[in-house]
């Protein structure tokens, strides 16, 4: 989440346990700092909506993500003067795995990440929270034909390099750098026959246990690491020197969205105003209440058109 207010995701409203409201304070008055409006739901009703039940008792409703395209990608190389590395998932249906091979792409310095929009595990709320926040820093490029895409990577000088536990040559010994497409494919099938057309070179990682194979993520991520060492140091980061991401992230959201229109902005920082905790009614009490009393307080679901960033 903190990387979410880093990257200035637009928000919509925080949700927070009741419980768990004085642990994560800080976050809760950064948003209200931002005019996001916080909402207290129930624990169970921030498990269904995220989808599972790793949550710390908070999430911040945000826009949809935005699709990016390969061309940004290749834009975004040229602009930190890199060679592009890019990272191909070929239907990942794990979103731990995804999320986790997000994190490693992210550390890695990798410029953008293809996936296909089939037959593959989304982006979802358990996905963003394996990532720790990578998804926010990373160009995500879905593809209704990954094998087209791979096509067009080569055309741009890119060369395809796919990860295969049978493959004579290992990670090590091949040469990584320069321009790079690296492939991983799916948890029990490994990477399909389509997209396995498309590699220029197969690598493998040598076992010396009993063990035969990697899980996806981590066979992903060795990989990836390998072919990060193999490239010149990265320059320092912007902003570099331990900047936090909460206090010092520019305001993602100035105003109160329409979605909400039956909660007030709570007041600015410099107020010195406490933040207003306000509970979701029950969507049971809700219906039930009369007429004379003003219309109910609106349910604290999001709606589905956007993304819910679990903390």
């Amino acid at each position: 989440m903190e990387e979410a207010f880093a990257a200035r995701r637009p928000a919509r409203r925080l949700l927070v346990v009741p419980d768990r409201r004085d642990a994560l304070e800080r976050l809760v008055l950064h948003a209200t700092a931002l005019r996001i409006p916080v909402v207290e739901v129930e624990g169970g009703s921030l498990t269904r909506l995220a989808g599972f039940d790793g949550h710390q008792g908070i999430a911040l409703v945000v826009e949809p993500r935005r699709s990016a395209t390969i061309d940004e990608v290749l834009a975004r190389a040229r602009e930190r003067g890199e060679p592009p590395l890019v990272l191909v998932l070929d239907s990942l249906e794990d979103p731990q795995n995804v999320g986790t091979l997000l994190r490693s792409a992210e550390a890695c310095g990798v410029h953008g990440v293809l996936f296909p929009t089939r037959r593959a595990a989304p982006i979802t709320p358990a996905a963003v929270k394996a990532s720790a926040g990578a998804v926010e820093h990373l160009l995500l490029v879905p593809l209704d034909d990954l094998a087209g895409g791979l096509a067009d990577l080569r055309a741009h000088g890119l060369r395809i390099v796919g990860a295969d536990e049978h493959a004579p040559m290992t990670a090590r010994d091949a040469d990584l750098r320069g321009p790079l497409a690296l492939v991983v494919g799916s948890e029990g099938q490994g990477i399909g026959v389509p997209i396995r057309r498309r590699i220029d070179l197969a690598v493998s990682i040598p076992m010396r246990g009993r063990v035969g194979s990697l899980n996806a993520a981590v066979a992903g991520s060795i990989l990836l690491f390998e072919a990060s060492m193999q490239r010149p140091p990265a320059p320092p980061a912007e902003g570099e020197g331990g900047a936090d991401p909460v206090t010092d992230a520019a305001p993602i959201a100035e105003t109160v969205p329409p979605s909400v229109p039956e909660m007030e902005a709570p007041a600015p920082a410099e107020d010195a105003a406490p933040p207003v905790r306000k509970r979701a009614a029950p969507r049971r009490a809700a219906a039930a209440a009369p007429a004379s009393e003003g219309p109910a307080e609106a349910p604290a679901e999001a709606p589905a058109e956007d993304d819910l960033l679990p903390g």
